[in-house]
């Protein structure tokens, strides 16, 4: 089973880098079984509405996880209830609105996407470590973890906790791909951070100016998406149907101006 994983994918600019270099991917890296994409960034740099993701259903994404974002528009939190394939982190409280999961059957298999949420340096939800343990009690399937966290202890952390029960686990949240992927002991894999689709010219998918200029005066400033120097960052994962063992992680890696994928 082949997944192809896209990270963050950050407004307008986004969007356009995925439409644009996709097709590249699947033909370099393809075919995959399932492609799975972060989206919570999807709408402008925040959150995500019903166009965006038909749009995005349209290039081909089957499950689309999320993180903190994902709140930021009204339409975006009513959307959770209604589209099965959009999900938010598993372990915000209770009462909180939208699925955490999703099961992916394909020629090759089953695969269960499982979305977390980190606690360090971010905010108060329940415990991930404490909410995988509860969900994995039920899950048969390989599964597949986009934990979506501040803190890259947390991210290894979390991984070594789930190592050999998982077959993957996938950080997203920083924008900043991570040249560590691994395939652990137990069998998972595990890259720190997958990076973010989109403009890379700015700061973390921003337009630079208005992001320095807060940093200078510590003055609200109105954050654009950043529309240069477009990127899909993502990683591709092999996963053994049979075992839910990954095969391996790659870091995957596509710019203007270059005709195939680097990695």
């Amino acid at each position: 089973m082949r997944v192809l994983f896209v990270g963050d994918i950050v407004g307008r600019p986004g969007r356009k880098a995925l439409q644009k270099f996709l097709p590249k991917v699947r033909k370099e890296y393809g075919p995959f079984d399932f492609v799975i994409a972060n989206v919570e960034n999807a709408a402008g740099g925040f959150g995500i509405t019903q166009k965006i993701l038909d749009e995005l259903l349209a290039v081909g994404i089957d499950c689309m996880t999320s993180g903190n974002h994902i709140w930021d528009k009204k339409e975006g939190v009513s959307l959770l209830d209604m589209e099965p394939r959009l999900l938010r982190p598993a372990n915000y409280p209770p009462g909180c609105p939208g699925r955490w999961c999703m099961t992916l059957d394909g020629e090759a298999g089953r695969l269960v996407v499982l979305n977390l949420i980190g606690r360090t340096f971010m905010f108060d939800v329940d415990c991930p470590f404490r909410r995988a343990d509860e969900i994995l009690q039920d899950v048969a399937a390989p599964v597949l973890v986009d934990f979506h966290a501040e803190a890259t202890s947390e991210k290894r952390a979390l991984a070594l906790y789930l190592d050999g029960r998982i077959s993957a686990l996938l950080g997203t949240h920083t924008h900043v791909a991570t040249a560590d992927e691994e395939i652990l002991d137990g069998g998972t894999a595990f890259i720190t951070d997958v990076g973010m689709t989109g403009g890379h010219a700015g700061v973390i998918g921003m337009q630079k100016d208005s992001v320095i200029s807060r940093f200078l005066t510590a003055m609200p400033a109105r954050f654009e998406a950043c529309n240069e120097d477009l990127r899909l960052n993502g990683a591709c994962v092999d996963i053994d149907a049979s075992s839910g063992k990954a095969l391996s992680i790659r870091r995957i890696s596509v710019r203007e101006g270059c005709e195939t994928p680097n990695e």
